[in-house]
């Protein structure tokens, strides 16, 4: 038998499968089907077959090889959730190079964070690291593709913000804000200067970037100001952000002590009507109210919070909290800090005393004793001077019990009336900002590693950070959707019993911590072990031992896990 090739005039050829025989001495032929129908790699298959080249003996594991095996599991739930969200349209309504550059941009960030030179390797057709450069249609990439993808982005801030605000804010919304920094590498960017350094790289320039989200922590906009910034001055453009880019006359935003100072409220919050805000007390300022007799522990016999009222702060509620556990650990935290600052101090005695080059310049034994009290932030609670025989100090007692006095004690300071919110839920309501400090802690170090920065150009810097929001916006949804197999709470923000106390873990979460497993007997793991779990469903390049037939593709069948956290994403591999 063979495969025949009949000539059709103007039509496609005819396949016909046809047998040889013999009859009356001649060789004759005649045909068994018709092939035409089936497809060409079939057909050829069947050819090689008659052919006996499959007479051999061939292993069928040996019959084919794979070429080329690239992680494709996370990508999909990544892609997947991009487009749920709707995120290609947010950056731009007209597909475009650009827009697709920089949507791999943001899915490398949560899979594999790098330099853009790191980013462009992997989505490189020779190179890359998986199929995030094929799923997304990206051909030959550079670092220069990136770098005008960049450019491409910035100017679409506003609109992409406003449109996250539309989202996610309304007309009398909870609005979280809060600042940190990072550290820079290099000094050829205006925006870095030298300020507080909330990384402890007092060596390294850095930029101060702000985050607004809502209630929940959904990150909304994000800001980039000189690294040498006060808090409180970057107030004024998120509150002109907030009322006039997107149109919100009513919201309650809720900022920490060091963000909403009495300055800032006074010239900048008050003056806006519909404008409420939740904030706290100083420490100087807790100590005033208990100097003068306005916070007694009597207040604190059956509850653990209670509201006052003081003419310092007119039109306003003070709600005062005390947490215990809290009171325990700041005076635990005090008492290591002063011991540890006294074995300083001692050494620096000792190095004044000895008999062999003793210390008798007061410049040096100053410099030295800034430097073993300013990393602990303690030398308030020591007095000490330089005399002929040395250093001399002793603890300010004094002002260790006026600070042991208001231990565990916080006191919120808030514009809004009881009918809106009453106390316990303002409590929790300044809480929230946690959400925030997640944020940063996500984007600084645990899953998107924002820095080390290295570009030059501060738009660019901007283009940096707004991408690395976009990714926490990202990753901050798949969280959500991936959490009955993530170790967190599956229903986040419900508690029960007082809200100064401490949040409790849910039952279930605090099951799938000790068992590892969830309800459905599932694994529970990490949102990074998860994405390096999906990362091993591979996309293979499979191509037949016979050169004739055409590679295929086959992507790896996922485990009855990985299958439940793509159906949570809603993936179709």
């Amino acid at each position: 038998m063979y495969v025949a090739t009949v000539p059709n005039r103007n039509s496609p050829p005819a396949l016909l499968l046809r047998e040889s025989f013999r009859e009356n001495g001649k060789v004759r032929n005649r045909t068994l089907a018709n092939l035409s129908h089936w497809p060409p790699e079939k057909v050829e298959a069947l050819r090689q077959v008659l052919k006996g080249n499959w007479a051999t003996g061939l292993p069928l594991p040996q019959a084919f090889e794979i070429t080329r095996s690239l992680p494709h599991g996370h990508v999909a739930a990544v892609c997947a959730t991009m487009r749920r969200l709707g995120l290609d349209t947010l950056l731009g309504k007209k597909a475009s190079r650009q827009r697709r550059c920089v949507l791999a941009m943001i899915a490398s960030r949560v899979l594999e964070p790098g330099s853009k030179l790191a980013t462009a390797r992997a989505l490189a057709a020779e190179t890359r690291h998986s199929t995030l450069g094929e799923v997304l249609g990206l051909g030959g990439v550079d670092e220069d593709d990136l770098y005008r993808a960049m450019d491409w982005l910035l100017p679409r801030q506003a609109a992409i913000e406003s449109a996250l605000a539309r989202r996610h804010l309304r007309e009398g919304t909870l609005v979280l804000y809060d600042v940190t920094s990072t550290y820079f590498e290099g000094h050829h960017c205006p925006l870095v200067k030298f300020g507080h350094s909330r990384d402890e790289r007092k060596n390294n320039a850095q930029i101060i970037f702000g985050v607004l989200s809502n209630g929940e922590g959904c990150p909304v906009a994000v800001e980039v100001f000189e690294g040498n910034t006060g808090d409180p001055k970057t107030l004024a453009t998120q509150l002109s952000k907030l009322r006039e880019r997107f149109g919100l006359k009513r919201l309650v935003l809720v900022g920490d002590r060091g963000m909403l100072t009495a300055k800032r409220i006074e010239e900048e919050l008050r003056p806006l009507e519909g404008l409420e805000w939740i904030t706290a007390l100083r420490t100087q300022q807790v100590q005033a109210l208990v100097a003068e007799g306005n916070l007694q522990l009597s207040l604190f016999d059956e509850r653990d919070l209670a509201e006052i009222q003081h003419p310092d702060y007119p039109g306003e509620r003070l709600i005062v909290c005390r947490n215990p556990l809290l009171a325990e650990e700041r005076a635990r935290k005090r008492k290591e800090l002063i011991e540890t600052a006294e074995k300083r101090l001692n050494q620096i005695v000792a190095a004044c005393r000895r008999k062999r080059r003793p210390l008798t310049s007061a410049q040096r034994i100053s410099f030295l004793v800034g430097k073993a009290l300013g990393p602990l932030k303690v030398a308030k609670y020591f007095r000490w001077e330089v005399g002929a025989e040395g250093l001399r100090y002793e603890r300010d007692l004094e002002r260790i019990d006026l600070d042991a006095e208001i231990d565990g004690l916080y006191v919120l300071r808030t514009s809004l009336a009881s009918e809106q919110s009453n106390t316990e839920q303002t409590v929790l309501a300044y809480k929230r900002l946690a959400t925030v400090e997640r944020a940063f802690r996500s984007l600084k170090s645990v899953d998107l590693h924002i820095r080390p920065i290295h570009h030059r150009l501060p738009d660019r810097v901007r283009a940096h950070v707004l991408i690395c929001l976009l990714a926490y916006y990202v990753a901050w949804h798949l969280r959500r959707a991936l959490a009955p197999l993530l170790f967190d709470d599956e229903h986040p923000g419900q508690r029960s019993g007082s809200p100064v106390a401490p949040a409790q873990r849910s039952l279930s979460a605090r099951r799938k911590a000790q068992t590892k497993r969830n309800a459905e007997g599932l694994p529970v793991q990490s949102f990074q072990d998860w994405l390096k779990d999906l990362a091993t469903i591979t996309k293979n390049q499979v191509q037949p031992k016979v050169k004739s037939l055409p590679a295929f593709p086959m992507v790896t069948r996922p485990t009855p896990a990985q299958q439940r956290a793509l159906n949570l994403l809603g993936v179709s591999l």
